[in-house]
């Protein structure tokens, strides 16, 4: 049985379980994942990719799905990992990518996108189809997208022939791939009735579609438990007004609900969510932005311990990288001066992390970390930027290496999550 589809029965049982869904393309956060798993004998390590990260054209990260799988494989054979304890999953796979197409074109390399996953070797596939291409009505039809994902589905059957075919993840409830663009003012949790109908929806049009062998792993639905960060702040998971949203699932069987935007989240409303069945918890930016603060305080270490000619100046090289091409981030930030700038590199959206593949700002990472391993920062000024990763190293856990100590932090909000997802 996929690993997923077995931890989904067991939380069905009664067992308090949940999996962390870990959607980054970063190889430090990849490796930060697969030595964590390693250090508490996780049973496997669900990695997801966006449709707009990988598809047949590249995506943002010029990978292919069948790259992103020698990726992952590859960081998974360094650290040691046993790659058939990795499940690799697809996030968002619709016709996303290709809004401005027509319908027709747009779903025609949303199949090709599907079936180049499932062939890659993805074993769980999130079906969204909810946005509305060129000349489509705004918002689209729950009808249109329902029938679009099952033409999805069969494709991505089609592909799994004559090898372990993949698990399926169905509902839209969520901000499009990437994240919300406005500040937060409200939020409504989806209702028990809507979910309700979105999974009957779905299942009518399997079985209609000959799909009754697929509908058996149809996993879960994503809905909105009403948790969401937008650039400052955070919406915490508050269970009473999730809790009949959170009954409803109970008699659904062999489903449980998938939670998006985890990210932030505290531990104990993390713990929470998946008690009360939003047991795959979506975390993404909040991993990259843990990332990108331990690369910050390396930086301020390497000025304060480097003779400025030397220095890497990661920090102001990412900047200007940002300001020189927005295309990641202009949709997103509309201040200007200091407002901006705060944005850009604090922002819960992180879209810094767009970024980190750039020659210029990868050059600046490898001159900071080769600064760093030449000038191991002492453990006096570890504490003043880097505190998580201090502790991390008097404890054993790190070295004083500078990609031991980012990894260190960003283990720091994986630990939250290990903690909410396994039974006490």
């Amino acid at each position: 049985m996929n690993p997923v589809q077995d931890l989904v029965t067991r939380h069905k049982q009664g067992h308090a379980v949940g999996v962390t869904s870990i959607c980054s393309a970063h190889p430090i956060v990849i490796e930060a994942a697969l030595r964590h798993a390693l250090k508490h004998a996780d049973a496997f390590v669900l990695f997801e990719a966006t449709c707009n990260q990988v598809n047949q054209d590249g995506g943002y990260t010029g990978m292919a799905p069948v790259d992103f799988v020698a990726f992952v494989r590859g960081i998974a054979e360094r650290v040691g990992f046993d790659a058939a304890r990795i499940v690799l999953g697809g996030d968002h796979l619709g016709p996303n990518p290709w809004t401005h197409l027509p319908a027709a074109a747009a779903m025609e390399k949303a199949v090709t996108m599907v079936a180049a996953y499932v062939a890659a070797g993805f074993r769980k596939i999130h079906l969204d189809c909810s946005m509305s291409c060129a000349g489509d009505p705004v918002p689209l039809p729950e009808a249109e997208i329902v029938e679009r994902a099952v033409r999805l589905a069969r494709a991505a059957e089609a592909a799994a022939a004559n090898k372990e075919p993949p698990v399926y993840v169905i509902g839209t409830e969520v901000p499009v791939p990437g994240g919300a663009t406005e500040s937060i003012e409200g939020l409504a949790v989806t209702s028990p009735l809507a979910a309700l109908a979105t999974i009957d929806a779905h299942r009518q049009a399997f079985m209609a579609a000959g799909l009754s062998a697929a509908w058996e792993r149809v996993i879960a639905s994503v809905v909105q438990p009403g948790v969401e960060f937008d650039h400052h702040n955070v919406i915490d998971y508050g269970p009473p007004k999730a809790r009949a949203l959170s009954d409803a699932i109970a008699a659904v069987p062999g489903m449980i609900y998938e939670a998006h935007s985890t990210d932030y989240q505290t531990r104990d409303a993390l713990r929470a969510l998946v008690t009360d069945h939003f047991a795959i918890l979506k975390v993404g930016p909040g991993l990259t932005f843990a990332l990108r603060e331990a690369l910050w305080a390396l930086d301020a270490i390497d000025q304060e311990i480097t003779v400025e000619p030397r220095q890497a100046r990661l920090r102001d090289t990412v900047l200007e990288r940002m300001r020189e091409h927005p295309k990641y981030w202009e949709k997103y930030y509309h201040g200007n001066g200091k407002p901006l700038t705060v944005d850009l590199q604090y922002s819960l959206s992180d879209r810094v992390r767009y970024y980190w593949p750039d020659p210029e700002i990868e050059k600046a990472r490898v001159h900071l970390f080769d600064n760093l391993r030449s000038n191991p920062p002492p453990l006096s000024i570890l504490s003043q930027y880097l505190p998580t990763a201090q502790r991390a190293l008097r404890d054993g856990a790190a070295s004083r290496d500078p990609l031991s100590l980012s990894m260190a932090h960003v283990s720091a909000v994986l630990d939250d999550y290990h903690h909410a997802c396994h039974t006490h």
